[in-house]
């Protein structure tokens, strides 16, 4: 009988091992230097001629460590763009796409602690977003993502058209992030000091 490991087994132990690794780099950082990364994150995207073309955007409700974009968020709103955040589906188990036009009146708590789209806020389809952020726990600059391993953003990607941007700090990135074979590379990787395209976004469809 074989008691070795299976390869399904193994691949999970090296997620978890390289999740611990990179939020302990990242608890680092002191608050201010989060604070200053992600402005300067901030500018490098709205560098980009993506953002600049942009019209309708899923952004994310960062978490205390991941990168802070919410200046973009109430920029985009201000600036007349389509601003959308994810919000949790209970009866499908899965996170859709919610348009916000007044942050105070539009967002509450959700019930994983993030800040999401009330219920009164209408949906957009996936396959019509120009610009994704995609949060995750580490990166590598081929696209590939390790996330939180509840799998909600994985489902997101299966389905998203459009220009998908993994967003992290340096500290994110690896030189390679394990994947399997159902998993979605994205279109680029944005951190403070890097904009790197990775492979063709898929196409918006109109």
């Amino acid at each position: 009988m074989d008691n070795s490991p299976s390869p399904n087994h193994i691949h999970k132990h090296e997620k978890a091992t390289l999740r611990a690794k990179v939020r302990t780099e990242v608890k680092k950082l002191s608050q201010a230097e989060r604070q200053s990364l992600s402005l300067q994150l901030c500018s490098l995207l709205e560098q980009q001629e993506i953002w600049k073309q942009a019209q309708s955007i899923l952004f994310y409700a960062p978490l205390p460590d991941e990168p802070d974009i919410w200046k973009l968020v109430e920029d985009s709103i201000a600036t007349g763009k389509t601003v959308l955040l994810p919000r949790f589906h209970p009866e499908q188990n899965q996170y859709v796409a919610c348009h916000i036009k007044n942050i105070p009146r539009d967002l509450s708590t959700g019930q994983y602690g993030v800040r999401e789209p009330n219920e009164f806020c209408s949906t957009i389809s996936l396959n019509h977003l120009d610009l994704i952020l995609v949060p995750g726990v580490a990166f590598d600059f081929a696209g590939h993502r390790l996330g939180r391993g509840k799998g909600f953003y994985d489902q997101l990607l299966e389905v998203l058209h459009g220009t998908t941007c993994g967003v992290a700090f340096d500290q994110q990135i690896l030189d390679k992030v394990p994947v399997e074979p159902h998993d979605i590379r994205l279109s680029c990787i944005l951190t403070p000091t890097r904009w790197q395209s990775a492979t063709p976004p898929r196409p918006v469809l109109k």
